[in-house]
């Protein structure tokens, strides 16, 4: 009983740092404001994103060339992201009034992958600028 007990409470702990640590990304990209190529590419008004718009913007990350530092954040906000549709999907009948603070959190998620995107193009015509040059 008591193993049980230590690995519940063990994994509990790793969940609550998990979720700590995706909301400080998703904080700190919001401080990011997005170049008007990038919004105009993701389909943004302004600085909103919605949270259904997360995963086609992970796919044009995919497209563009990776940079190792963003690799490590964009499967940690999608573990995130998915996370929270599982969370949505439990607590939808229990407490309604929770989806509208998931569907935030999901559209924070969507924006750090709208950041993540505007890095890569930079970093993809800063490659090409190089190439051009030599």
């Amino acid at each position: 009983m008591i193993p049980a007990l230590i690995c519940v409470v063990s994994f509990l702990t790793m969940l609550q740092f998990f979720v700590s640590y995706s909301r400080s990304m998703i904080a700190e990209s919001r401080c990011v404001q997005l170049s008007a190529e990038a919004r105009e590419i993701c389909g943004f008004t302004f600085s909103t994103a919605a949270g259904n718009q997360f995963r086609r913007l992970v796919k044009l990350i995919s497209l563009c060339p990776q940079r190792r530092e963003d690799n490590r954040q964009v499967r940690i906000v999608a573990a995130y992201f998915y996370f929270l549709g599982l969370v949505r999907v439990l607590l939808n009948w229990a407490m309604p009034s929770a989806s509208s603070w998931i569907e935030s959190e999901r559209s924070g998620c969507a924006y750090l992958a709208a950041v993540v995107l505007d890095r890569r193009i930079a970093y993809t015509r800063m490659m090409m600028a190089q190439q051009s040059s030599h």
